[in-house]
């Protein structure tokens, strides 16, 4: 099937960034890092980054560029260099999988978010106990139906037209998302009491250096937040010129992914401290305790929308990548198939099974199982295929293919035996211990 690429390198970026750019960044970071001693885990998690971005997200972005096909397609492509055609044409439905799963849950998640602004909109949510509030939909069933068909549905409109449209619309949420968390994290530099917040962020307790978990933590959070998991990075890699530099587009996009993290942080980890709250809170962070912080300052209620606008354009630009790694892996193996309908028929499926499980209850042990199961099993395949069983000279020639600097059999040692071991790594501590 003929492909209309991206215009441009920073147009691809963008969308990639975009992909990146979501949950793991908005609520997940600030997180992991209020709950794993701050600046020590900010320092373990930059040095996770630039190793995964350097060897991990380029080698995605190759393979899909050599194969000119998303996840199915370059699986087979890459075991098929082997003589093992048959195996690559079975392995790579796992981490496809892993995408569409994740898209169940995770329209869910968006669809809170949504509900979220439109409360803000409105100024209800400035005047309710925030905690009775998230707990009214968050424990309901059916609870968020018309914003869930909102965000599945918006999010089919800004895909129709392939790597077209995602980089449109990207074009517009990409930099409004970075515009308008920067005007929080200026409003948050204003409180009283928010040098503490920094101080836990920016200055290292070297003692927990010392913790294994702390590195464990941090170099998940990396890997996940990357989106680096053998299957979405490489669809967009399809999209991608020849021309192009991918190494040094990975690390354009782990450094807006890590930017984008930063400035979720520079919003939540401060202000929690100058209100004397919990930096550890998880998904109640964005659903309890921000809003919490919001009634309490002035021009409380415009600051909200501006958040949670915000997070709804991170959560999209997630959704987009996992529905396009979908669709465009269907199409390569049924290319009569109409592109409209494969769309229509994945958000129907998105939404059919996920508004069955719009409390947390039901979508938390869901989103724990695709996480912890079939994501880092799939991340791991698609390291094993990329550096042990695609051919050496060919990952080498695609990886250079474009390259303003060569990369040799450092690039490729790198990736073979510390980012693949450290992928297995994290795949096991997944399945044994829920990472």
């Amino acid at each position: 099937m003929a492909k209309s690429g991206f215009t441009s390198r920073w147009a691809f970026i963008i969308a990639c960034v975009g992909s990146a750019v979501g949950m793991a960044n908005v609520w997940g970071f600030p997180y992991k890092l209020g709950n794993n001693g701050g600046g020590a885990f900010l320092l373990i998690y930059i040095f996770f980054i630039a190793l995964f971005a350097y060897v991990g997200l380029s080698a995605e972005y190759a393979i899909g560029r050599r194969a000119k096909t998303g996840t199915l397609g370059s699986y087979e492509y890459a075991w098929a260099s082997r003589g093992y055609h048959k195996i690559g044409k079975i392995i790579g439905w796992l981490p496809l999988a892993g995408s569409m799963c994740i898209a169940i849950g995770y329209a869910v998640i968006i669809a809170y978010v949504l509900k979220a602004l439109f409360e803000a909109i409105t100024g209800s949510l400035m005047s309710v106990d925030t905690t009775t509030w998230f707990s009214s939909f968050a424990l309901q069933p059916y609870s968020v139906v018309i914003f869930h068909e909102i965000i599945v549905a918006g999010t089919l409109v800004t895909l129709l037209f392939g790597a077209k449209s995602i980089e449109k619309t990207n074009n517009i949420m990409m930099p409004l998302f970075f515009i308008l968390f920067a005007i929080l994290a200026i409003r948050v530099a204003m409180f009283e009491g928010v040098s503490d917040g920094y101080r836990f962020l920016f200055i290292p307790d070297f003692s927990k250096l010392s913790e294994p978990m702390v590195w464990v933590n941090a170099m998940g959070q990396a890997f996940f937040s990357l989106s680096i998991t053998g299957s979405g990075m490489i669809v967009y890699g399809a999209y991608l010129s020849k021309d192009e530099d991918v190494v040094d587009s990975a690390k354009k996009t782990a450094f807006f992914d890590t930017l984008a993290a930063m400035v979720a942080a520079l919003v939540m980890i401060p202000a929690v401290f100058a209100f004397s709250m919990n930096p550890a809170a998880g998904p109640g962070l964005l659903f309890e305790t921000l809003p919490k912080i919001l009634q309490q300052m002035p021009g409380g209620q415009i600051f909200a929308i501006i958040l949670f606008v915000a997070v709804v354009f991170g959560g999209i630009s997630s959704l987009q990548n996992m529905f396009e790694a979908v669709a465009e892996s269907i199409l390569h193996k049924f290319p009569n198939l109409n592109r409209q309908f494969v769309l229509a028929m994945l958000c129907l499926i998105c939404f059919g099974i996920g508004v069955n499980m719009e409390a947390i209850f039901h979508w938390g042990p869901w989103m724990d199982f695709v996480a912890n199961y079939i994501i880092p099993v799939g991340a791991v395949i698609g390291a094993v295929s990329w550096f042990w069983v695609i051919k050496k000279d060919e990952i080498l020639d695609e990886i250079n293919t474009g390259a303003t600097k060569k990369h040799g059999i450092l690039w490729y040692s790198i990736g073979r035996y510390v980012y693949v071991p450290i992928a297995l790594i994290i795949c096991i501590m997944a399945l044994l211990y829920g990472l």
